[in-house]
C-alpha cells in the first residue's frame, strides 16, 4: 500500500505538476509571439518595435 501511495503522489505531483507548469509557459510564450506578430502588421508600427528590430538587426 506505500508503494501505491507513493507511486501517486509521484505521478500527480511530479508528472502533471511539471506537465502544467509547461502548458503554462508555452501559453505564455505563444501569447507573447502572437502580439509580436500583430504589432509587426500595424502601420505605423510602435516606435518601442522600431527600436527592438534596430537592435535586433545589429546583434545579426
Amino acid at each position: 500500500m506505500t508503494f501505491l501511495n507513493i507511486a501517486m503522489g509521484f505521478f500527480f505531483g511530479f508528472s502533471l505538476g511539471v506537465g502544467c507548469a509547461l502548458a503554462v509557459m508555452y501559453s505564455i510564450y505563444a501569447g507573447g509571439y502572437r502580439r509580436a506578430i500583430a504589432d509587426s502588421l500595424l502601420q505605423p508600427r510602435p516606435d518601442k518595435y522600431d527600436q527592438l528590430i534596430k537592435k535586433a538587426q545589429a546583434k545579426i
